[in-house]
């Protein structure tokens, strides 16, 4: 099969034609029309809720757990538990995600999840033990699995071309916007005096419900229509989608890439073994799987995780404050995400993958430059009480080295800006709030009781870190935060996309665990500033990788895009379409005139196709 296809790709070779571009010309060949029928953004609204769900579920769990701790006696096994079974369980879903797209279609997929939401959802809502909770949690990452990987398909899927980023972008912005509103509906229930996280918990199944219904009066995506056959219905979407306009052109496009990929399909091979042994497709995957998992090495969740930490080193110590600080947190990744819906189709992936990794290096090495300072100024432990347990606590000479054992906490009483009277306790084993013994071990809310801080230490260097957060999220959002997911519904050709979006969209989740399950035993062995300067090395990996590897396909047909793979992996990044040029490919079969070879739109540019 594979040989068939390079032999292919040789007889199509490249013709250009280099000369001013027409400025209507080319608006058939690219899908630029003068307005985009309002049907689109209605489709990329409902299916774009499914990732609104995806960030509010994965968000809302840090404001609900400090009050289910408390209500429900949760060991820190079980808060891991809760957490953790959400990721674990998503990973396996959009594992399998890519067979439930080829079988099902995404129409079905999205249904399916949106419905396992709100299924999740009432569990969550009505659980009486924590063992439900569980259970509605495992519940709730099956449909974040699904959603994850099937969202972005659907959508890149129906869009024109160069609406395509734009859009596919925009489900990562919901992502956000799910996390930013979770954090004000965590806030907001907060003041409950009892059973505030059922409601923090439950309401995910309001926009679940909202997404299921839009999508049974919605259409199925064209191109996974036409693999299946059914070409009348195929046309009929297709000219729904686009408004009534002349889709014909479009449609042998897609159709002709259908067939010709059915043909090379009659081997029947497993399709990630096809994917594998065809040059341009498995460049296609390392490439998309590459950017998920540096994504996650870029340390993103756990900067998110240990947000509330760093707002309780700038001197927050009441869970309602922390929680609204955390909002904060949320809305600034938020808008800068938007920044990024609105930079992607006037700069490119390419460009703003590399501007983001860049900035999240620096960030991430600013975060540790200020926990190096905090560390080196860390309070020392002046008061050594008599521990009848022989606990390691003991031993300890400094805030830093206690906060590092993950047995240990800090208690103090504050004067001001100085520590006094400070001791290194173990910590209870029923809750991480308070000492297993000692005077931190019954705190109340006067001013004379003493401070227990269970992972930081009291520092005037929180300002360094509180400004690393905010510029790693400015920086992370716009680029790696969208470009991953983006990319990843481009670069697969139709036959592999649902299977390429699943490998790739396992791969996040794999290494989300990973870094997740890590962090704390990285910082106990390197410290924290230890910890991210390696994910600042590791995002300068990023850099390199993308640098070397990522094409632009801004602009591009979807049919066109594995063209930009026939070329060795590390050479693939030098065919960026820049800023004033675009590059479009043609098979030779293509029945287009002369005329709109050079047609595709671009402003004082030269525009070719290459054919040999």
């Amino acid at each position: 099969m594979s040989d068939r296809r390079r032999q292919k790709a040789a007889e199509d070779g490249e013709r250009s034609l280099i000369g001013p571009p027409s400025r209507h010309a080319g608006e058939s060949l690219l899908g630029r029309d003068a307005s985009t029928p309002f049907f689109v953004y209605l489709l990329a609204f409902f299916s774009a809720l499914g990732g609104f769900l995806f960030g509010y579920d994965t968000g809302v769990v840090s404001g609900a757990m400090l009050l289910l701790k408390k209500e429900m006696h949760l060991s820190a096994l079980w808060q891991e538990l809760l957490v953790s079974s959400t990721v674990g369980a998503a990973a396996l879903s959009a594992l399998s995600g890519g067979f439930l797209n080829g079988w099902l279609g995404r129409r079905i997929c999205i249904l399916l999840a949106s419905f396992v939401f709100s299924v999740g959802g009432v569990v969550l809502g009505v659980a009486q033990i924590k063992e439900v909770l569980l259970v509605g949690r495992v519940i709730v990452g099956l449909g974040i699995g699904i959603a994850s990987m099937t969202v972005p398909v659907y959508i890149a899927e129906v869009s024109p071309p160069h609406l395509r980023g734009q859009l596919v972008t925009m489900n990562s912005l919901f992502i956000t916007g799910g996390q930013f509103v979770a954090s004000v509906v965590d806030g907001a229930f907060s003041y409950m005096s009892q059973d505030g996280w059922r409601y923090m918990l439950g309401l995910s199944v309001l926009p679940a419900m909202l997404q299921f219904c839009g999508f049974i009066c919605l259409p199925e995506s064209p191109r996974w229509l036409l693999q299946k056959g059914r070409s009348q219905e195929a046309r009929q979407v297709l000219g729904r989608i686009r408004g009534g306009r002349d889709i014909e052109e479009e449609y042998d496009a897609i159709r002709g890439s259908i067939e010709e990929e059915a043909r090379d399909a009659s081997s029947g091979d497993v399709v990630i073994l096809r994917m594998l042994s065809y040059g341009p497709t498995r460049r296609a995957l390392v490439v998309g799987c590459g950017l998920q998992m540096f994504q996650q090495l870029s340390g993103i969740n756990t900067v998110m995780y240990y947000s509330a930490t760093i707002v309780q080193m700038a001197g927050v110590r009441e869970d309602k404050q922390a929680i609204w600080l955390a909002a904060a947190t949320s809305a600034t990744n938020f808008v800068f995400t938007l920044v990024g819906v609105w930079l992607v189709e006037r700069v490119g992936r390419r460009k703003l993958t590399l501007g983001s990794l860049l900035g999240t290096g620096l960030s991430l090495t600013l975060l540790a430059v200020g926990f190096l300072l905090s560390a080196q100024n860390s309070p020392p432990v002046t008061l050594h009480p008599v521990d009848a347990r022989n606990s390691t606590c003991r031993l300890y000479g400094s805030c830093e080295l206690c906060m590092l054992d993950p047995d240990c906490g800090f208690c103090y009483l504050e004067n001001g800006t100085s520590v006094f009277d400070s001791s290194c306790l173990p910590v209870n084993p029923a809750s991480t709030d308070s000492a297993a013994w000692g005077r931190c071990s019954n705190r109340t809310e006067e001013s004379a009781s003493p401070y227990w801080a269970f992972n930081y230490c009291p520092t005037p260097y929180s300002w360094v870190v509180l400004l690393g957060l905010i510029l790693y999220l400015a920086s992370f959002a716009p680029g790696m935060g969208t470009m991953p997911w983006t990319v990843n519904s481009e670069i697969y050709p139709l036959w592999a996309r649902s299977t390429g979006n699943a490998c790739s969209a396992g791969v996040n989740w794999i290494f989300n665990v990973l870094v997740s399950l890590t962090f704390l035993h990285v910082a106990e062995y390197l410290t924290y500033y230890g910890a991210f300067f390696m994910y600042a090395g590791l995002a300068v990996l990023g850099l390199l990788f993308v640098l070397c590897c990522l094409p632009e396909t801004k602009g591009l047909q979807l049919e066109d895009i594995e063209n930009l793979f026939t070329r060795q992996l590390c050479s693939c990044g030098g065919l960026p379409a820049n800023g004033n040029r675009h590059v479009h490919y043609v098979r030779q079969s293509s029945d287009f005139t002369p005329a709109q070879y050079g047609a595709v739109e671009s402003d004082c540019a030269i525009a070719y196709i290459t054919l040999r």
